[in-house]
């Protein structure tokens, strides 16, 4: 078996060893960790209704169109929930599948740009920090867009990053990366609009302001190129045109890409600078060791490949912090820049002994105070959330919370005595265990955190017939629409009445305790509810407290 792995080129060897350390990084917790107000409850359900309804151009949320985003993730999680063999009763962890995919595509592909960029060592270097970053084993367990959107625009910017590298010394490209470059593109908008393109074009204007030299660009064949983003993009574009009678255009880029630019849309508005804080938490554990190179990279940014890279996560990340609506998520596409300048830094000669000027020096020292305070935050929350919210010593969370100080200290660098690239593996390796641990142990054993589960397991014990239908009075997260089914009603106080009496031997109720009393009122004389279980929580979509009863009609 050795001697089998070692016949094979180097290349292969590292993508075994790379998908192998992915399995490991993403697939823990994917089946115990609950579905994830709101988005990713959203993006489920929705997928959920295609497959119950077999439309897969009309994006819809119960009896609600859903327009916020085109239909290419939809399709990637009714294909992975089919491959299964689950269909529309799959579990949640059937829809993560294609995060999952996505996220080990990510790491390959950022392996495999670090080493045209520098060489076999600083590409297995930076697919071990793509596996290990806090941003990426958090996104690649959702199912939602982020991991894919992320693993596409990688798959575009190695592409144009050959075709400028290459195209400096004269060389040819292999087809395949214009094919990559163009499909990766056209399937990034049909997962989630104009991001990948944006990416890519900000890439193109950052190199040709400062690299006079822009002949390369023709090897883009950019009207060809458009031809196959056309063929790609357009059949769905006209066919939901047609359906919705312009409303997703209205939706997509009037509400939802407009509303975004214009104003903090949907409560997550911020200032500029949002980004830099939140920076040491998705970047965790080696937002120090991608910042060294980003500073390194900024004094000799002339430099072909650093000029690239500086391209691809400068102008994305300014247009980021001056868009009034942000969420941690949102430069996730630009952050692999910063990890391969960090690759950078750490295995070629250039790197190795670039200075930094003091201004850089007091940035470096800022991001290694806020690995230190992420380092400290996810140790604590493993450590003692499970006593917070259930009073029970958890030593799972003990372990989680030993692995993420490892996991910090081995990447910050200090007073470890190992060579750079063991210091990436080991720390890698801890974040990982951390990450690991956490999602699939730690984080669902904060019961209180899971409303949704108790009140599906309550309505499952207690349901007086097998077609019992819920209503929800008050507590609206689509989790609860996905574990109960499509048919469960959102709804007010006279909602739920109304569906109590539509079946009153069957259907229940579930509403905060304090409104039952309401409830009792709009039911006729003669009528009296009947409590069939409580549950209670804390809703951390809102971050308030609820104390719920599940209730029928009496007998």
């Amino acid at each position: 078996m050795a001697d089998a792995l070692r016949s094979l080129p180097v290349s292969t060897r590292q993508n075994l060893l790379l998908a192998i350390f992915c399995l490991f990084a993403f697939l823990p917790g994917i089946v115990s960790l609950p579905p994830i107000d709101r988005d990713e409850a959203r993006f489920v359900q929705a997928t959920k209704q295609m497959m119950e309804s077999g439309d897969y151009i009309d994006i819809r949320f119960q009896d609600v169109h859903r327009y916020k985003k085109p239909a290419g993730i939809y399709w990637l999680q009714a294909a992975a929930v089919k491959l299964t063999g689950q269909g529309v009763h799959a579990d949640i962890w059937a829809y993560r599948l294609v995060s999952v995919a996505a996220g080990i595509t990510a790491v390959l592909t950022i392996a495999s740009l670090a080493s045209f960029l520098f060489g076999p060592v600083a590409g297995l270097a930076a697919g071990l920090m793509m596996a290990g970053i806090f941003g990426l084993g958090f996104e690649a367990r959702l199912a939602k867009t982020d991991a894919t959107l992320l693993a596409l625009t990688l798959i575009s910017q190695a592409a144009l990053a050959r075709f400028y590298i290459n195209g400096k010394s004269a060389k040819p490209t292999s087809r395949f990366w214009w094919w990559a470059f163009w499909i990766a593109n056209g399937a990034g908008i049909l997962v989630k609009g104009p991001i990948t393109p944006l990416v890519a074009g900000l890439t193109i204007a950052g190199v040709a302001l400062f690299d006079r030299e822009r002949s390369w660009m023709g090897s883009l064949k950019a009207l060809r190129g458009t031809a196959v983003l056309a063929v790609l993009v357009l059949p769905w574009f006209i066919a939901i045109s047609m359906i919705s009678g312009g409303a997703f255009w209205a939706e997509a880029v009037g509400k939802d890409m407009l509303g975004k630019v214009a104003s903090g849309a949907e409560s997550h508005g911020a200032p500029p600078g949002y980004y830099v804080l939140t920076y040491s938490l998705y970047m965790w554990p080696f937002a120090l060791i991608a910042i060294n190179g980003g500073v390194k990279a900024l004094n000799r940014f002339r430099e072909p490949k650093l000029l690239f890279l500086l391209s691809w996560y400068v102008p994305f990340w300014l247009i980021l912090e001056f868009t009034p609506t942000k969420l941690p998520h949102y430069p996730l596409p630009a952050y692999p820049a910063l990890l391969l300048l960090g690759a950078w830094a750490l295995f070629t000669d250039d790197g190795k002994y670039a200075e930094l000027k003091r201004w850089q020096l007091w940035l470096y020292r800022l991001t290694l105070a806020g690995l230190a305070v992420m380092t400290l935050g996810f140790a604590a929350v493993a450590a003692f959330g499970v006593p917070w919210f259930t009073g029970s010593i958890s030593l799972t969370g003990l372990i989680a919370a030993l692995l993420a100080l490892a996991a910090g200290w081995l990447a910050s660098g200090i007073r470890v005595v190992m060579p750079p690239f063991l210091q990436i593996f080991w720390s890698s390796a801890a974040a990982i265990a951390f990450m690991g641990l956490f999602t699939s142990s730690v984080l669902p054993a904060m019961t209180p955190l899971w409303i949704s589960p108790q009140i599906v397991s309550a309505f499952a014990a207690a349901r007086p017939c097998p077609d019992s239908q819920l209503a929800s009075v008050d507590y609206h997260e689509p989790s609860l629409v996905f574990l109960a089914g499509t048919i469960t009603k959102l709804t007010d106080v006279n909602g739920a009445a109304a569906h109590l009496m539509a079946a009153p031997k069957c259907n229940v109720a579930v509403l905060p305790i304090a409104m039952r009393s309401e409830l009792q009122t709009q039911l006729p004389a003669g009528m009296a509810l009947f409590d069939i279980g409580t549950v209670e929580g804390i809703n951390y979509s809102k971050g308030d407290e609820k104390k719920l009863v599940l209730v029928r009609l009496a007998p």
